[in-house]
This record gives structure tokens, sequence and C-alpha cells, in this order.
């Protein structure tokens, strides 16, 4: 059992780890980290000697001064090493550099100098390091015009305002699912690497990015069709879209219903992909799910009878609560990290079809029971 500490838990790679490792309570033990403990020594000490493992995460991206975040950068990696050294501690840290450390800015200067200080603690202390250069990261829950392009393109395409490309050169990238992966391989490794450039796992100019995001925006946002996903990148991409919709707003999707002297028909889904459509009847008063997917995209349509979905990421208290009727049919997707669950909310018996975009696998099934 690994205690591992994460400063910058709640920022977009920090939450993203912190969630995952939680999947594995066997394996790993979370220590809390708050960013008020930079400026309380007796915290960050208590947080420090409770470690076998801290990923240095926190750090500045942006500000109007760069010479702000150099000073803030550089700051808090000291105020780390002081005390690592002042709790005699030999965890193995690891530190979140970036590809700009070679570049004449002072950011890049931060994160080199900042690598370079926790490097000279290990060897003085015994303790192991892991410096890793870290491409371009995106994902779900990045915040727009900070963390990433990609961020920001699909926070403008799901609020009613157009993208623009300031340079349209190739950007090396990866899913920060992934570099969750490789963190959590260099924790397994356990040993002292001065400089481990993470692989980017996809090279895109920022114009093919857009086209794809466009594309997602027309089909699935303003249609509802799930697009051909036909790569990893594209699903991480569509995975990532469909989280910054505001879904308060955007459901229940009603269906479009065609009526005639037999009845009505409705189209459930179309989609670019395959998966695994189900249906099923649930009694009154009972409810169904209350777990949530890391890959899996997901579809309640609710035919007949009344029905509550609730919605809720697993890291906030906030809970969307969707209420259905089978008299007017109408679907709600299931983003990525959000535990959700269907309540038989009526008298009569609910009908609900289910689709999924994989085949369920026991071995590799991507299902962890949360209650909302």
């Amino acid at each position: 059992m690994k205690k591992i500490g994460i400063t910058g838990q709640n920022g977009f790679v920090g939450s993203h780890l912190y969630n995952t490792l939680g999947l594995s309570p066997e394996k790993y033990e979370r220590v809390d980290f708050d960013k008020s403990y930079f400026e309380d020594e007796t915290k960050l000490d208590d947080f420090v000697k409770q470690c076998d493992v801290i990923v240095h995460l926190a750090a500045m991206n942006r500000h109007e001064d760069a010479e702000v975040i150099y000073n803030t950068n550089l700051d808090l990696v000291k105020k780390l090493r002081l005390s690592l050294e002042k709790t005699n501690s030999q965890s193995h840290v690891l530190f979140s550099s970036s590809s700009q450390e070679e570049r004449d800015n002072l950011y890049g200067k931060s994160k080199k100098e900042g690598r370079e200080l926790l490097l000279e603690w290990a060897k003085k202390s015994g303790g192991k390091f892991t410096g890793m250069i870290i491409p371009n990261v995106f994902g779900p829950f990045g915040k727009p015009n900070y963390n990433s392009f990609v961020a920001t393109f699909c926070h403008k395409l799901t609020h009613g305002e157009n993208p623009v490309i300031d340079n349209d050169g190739e950007v090396k990238l990866i899913y920060v699912g992934e570099l969750v992966q490789e963190i959590i391989t260099q924790i397994e490794r356990s040993e002292t690497i001065e400089l481990y450039e993470v692989p980017h796992t996809s090279v895109n100019k920022v114009s093919e990015v857009l086209a794809k995001l466009e594309i997602y925006k027309n089909l699935y946002f303003d249609n509802g069709e799930v697009p051909e996903l036909n790569t990893s990148f594209e699903l991480n991409l569509f995975n990532t879209f469909r989280c910054y919709f505001d879904m308060a707003n955007h459901y229940p999707v009603k269906f479009k219903q065609n009526i005639d002297p037999r009845g009505a028909f409705v189209e459930v889904i179309r989609l670019g992909i395959g998966g695994q459509c189900s249906f099923s009847t649930t009694v009154p008063g009972i409810t169904r799910g209350n777990h949530f997917h890391t890959r899996k995209i997901e579809r309640f349509a609710v035919i007949k009878g009344k029905a509550l979905i609730q919605l809720r990421k697993i890291d906030t208290d906030e809970v969307l609560d969707f209420y259905l009727d089978g008299n007017e049919p109408a679907y709600v997707d299931m983003p990525i990290w959000y535990t959700h669950n269907i309540k038989n909310i009526g008298e009569e018996d609910l009908y609900t079809i289910f689709w999924i975009n994989e085949l369920f696998n026991a071995e590799d099934p991507d299902t962890y029971f949360v209650e909302v």
C-alpha cells in the first residue's frame, strides 16, 4: 500500500490522478492536500511526513506578468523542498515539467530550475525523483482559456461561440487519462529518473482538432447522433467534448415522434459506431445504476412511464435531476466520471432502452459503483 499525495490535487491533471488512484483502494492510499498548506509550514510538514510518494503538480501556467509565474512556481518548489529536508523524507517525488523547459520564457525557466532543485534534494537525501517532461494535455474538465486549446474550443462550441485559431501548428497531445497511467507507471517503477519525456499519443494540427470538434457539435450536440470514432484519440476527444455541455439545460432531449393510426415510432439513436443496445422494465419505486464509467458512452432513453435520472460528478456534491415521461419520449447521455442512476417514479412499469458503445466485458467492465 503506497501513501500518495498530490500537490495541485484539485487542478486539471491532479483531480484526474486523485480520482483514478481512488479506483484502486487496495493498492493506493490518498493523502489529501490543500493549496493552503503551502502557506502553513506545520500542515505542509504533516502532509510530507505521511507520503511515500508526492506528485508535485501545483503550478501557475498563465498570468499577464511572466515574473509572477516564475516566482510563484519556484517558490512552491522551494517550500516543498524545505519541508522534505525538515522531515528527513525519503519519499519518491514526481515533478511535472514541460517541453517549454528549453524555450526562452520564464515559465519554462521556472520548470527547469524547479526540477533541478528537487533532483538535488533526492541526491542528497537518498529519496527518489522522477522529472517528467509532459506534452500538451487535454481531457474532460480542463479550464477553457487556461489548460488547453481543446478545452477552449469545446467550451465555445457548446456555448454558442465561434473558436478562433491563432496559430495553426502541429501539436503533440496526450489525453489526461493516458498521462495519469504514465504517472502511475512511474510510481510503480519507483526509480530515480532525472528526465523522463512522457511520449505523446497523437500529433494533430490545431485546425484538424477543431474540424473534428465541429463534426461532434453538428452531429451530436445539435442532433444527438454519435459520430464515427475510429481511433482512441477520437474517442478521447469526443468524451472530452461531451463534458463541456451545460447539461442542466441540454437534457433531457426529446425524441421526434412519428405518429400515425398504428401508433408512434421513435428513432432512439443514430450512430457511426456499434455497441450494445438493451431494453429494460423497472417496477415502481426501484432504482437502477449508481455507477460511473471512465471511457464508455451511454444513453438512457425512456419510452414508457415516468423516470428520474440523476447525475453527479464524482468529486462534487451537485446532483442534476432530470424528469422524463414516456408520453414525450426523451433521452439523457451519461458523461464519463459522472455517477448516474434511473428510478421509476411512476405507478406503472418503466420502459427504458439503454445503449452503450462497447460490449460488456466482465474482465474490464469500466463500471464503478458509487451512490449518486
